[in-house]
């Protein structure tokens, strides 16, 4: 198991997973900005390897850039399916490798979150949670219903509620929280009860109520992550915020841990942001991080451009005509798939040339 801690650790182990795929790519967006990662995908195709992208139907002022994005994926040779509209928001985020590696992210696939935001990533082979995050993946495609057959692969709203209180309950000593905004009344009241028992209970974030737990903002980046570390032994990791919305009407994923290592980088960084003298430092850090981050993308880039094809003379827009529906029509139109595989070298060769331009800008 490998933890991802961000910004400090970059798009670099994401972009690894990608490119280090064989076979196939299957990967869950809400949000997505990133050319290096888009360059990757692409480039896998050209490869050989089957990608699937599942989109989210809709995101709070983005829908726009994904429809863009459906577009320019499905012009590469990317198989796209499209979320349901039966929940409020899809808004977990993971990548599935060769049917054997899960990248969980409490981060989307953006500049914003990758490089200038506090958040954590699991990248594991283990063989049940790599089972259900494909389980998931393909009800979520063919939006058929889905229910979890483990108790630490947390899933909205199916199990998330139960799974997160009991998780909590159980806690003896000691729950180091990260969580922009916790409001839920029935997390609350489990929180105030374990505060009552004597557990030491600290929040960075919000907490909404007239709670009487120790809480603090985080200073020097944005939080986005969601992790809550219990006894010292145990880790949730996840997207799903202690709220109503995220727990019972919104498609979040989260993965509870034991792996001794992961956990006590996760208590190492909670305690560096606590301590508002580190904080400024992270602040500080943060120009030189972004900086080495971009040239590392745009590094990146190149070397994915090196390994593509020579193109065909087939015009992109027959493309964008045959696949304009959109939807989880794609994955079952043969003749879609075919017209895609006629013109995938022509796309890709303009996708990644557009990426290395855009690379260049930021």
């Amino acid at each position: 198991m490998k933890l991802i801690i961000e910004p400090t650790d970059g798009v670099a182990p994401i972009l690894a997973a990608i490119t280090s795929a064989k076979k196939s790519v299957e990967i869950a967006i809400f949000r997505f900005d990133r050319k290096d990662l888009e360059t990757a995908l692409t480039a896998a195709v050209v490869k050989g390897v089957r990608v699937i992208a599942l989109i989210a139907f809709h995101n709070r002022g983005g829908e726009a850039s994904l429809r863009k994005l459906e577009l320019r994926f499905l012009a590469a040779g990317i198989i796209v399916a499209r979320t349901s509209g039966d929940l409020t928001r899809y808004h977990d985020k993971y990548v599935v490798i060769d049917r054997r590696v899960l990248c969980m992210l409490s981060t989307n696939f953006t500049r914003l979150d990758i490089d200038h935001s506090r958040g954590f990533g699991i990248v594991t082979t283990r063989a049940n949670w790599v089972h259900e995050a494909r389980r998931l993946f393909r009800a979520d495609c063919s939006r058929a219903k889905y229910v979890p057959k483990t108790e630490t692969f947390v899933v909205s709203p199916v199990n998330a509620r139960k799974s997160l209180a009991a998780f909590l309950q159980r806690a003896k000593k000691e729950l180091l929280i990260y969580d922009p905004r916790i409001t839920d009344r029935e997390m609350l009241r489990v929180l105030d009860e374990r505060r009552k028992a004597g557990v030491a209970i600290r929040v960075i974030g919000t907490v909404g109520g007239r709670s009487q737990l120790d809480v603090q903002r985080l200073g020097g980046v944005r939080l986005h992550t969601r992790t809550i570390i219990r006894d010292r032994r145990e880790a949730f990791i996840g997207s799903q915020s202690l709220r109503a919305p995220e727990l019972d009407s919104r498609r979040e994923l989260g993965l509870i841990i034991q792996d001794v290592k992961a956990v006590k980088k996760l208590i190492e960084t909670f305690e560096s942001d606590w301590d508002p003298k580190r904080s400024v430092k992270v602040k500080a850090d943060k120009k030189e991080t972004a900086v080495a981050q971009d040239k590392e993308s745009e590094k990146a880039v190149k070397v994915l451009t090196k390994d593509l094809s020579p193109i065909v003379s087939t015009m992109k827009k027959a493309v964008k005509r045959a696949v304009a529906k959109a939807g989880e029509d794609v994955l079952h139109d043969k003749g879609v798939k075919e017209t895609m595989k006629k013109v995938v070298k022509k796309a890709v060769k303009d996708a990644v040339q557009e990426a290395v331009r855009e690379s260049r800008k930021s």
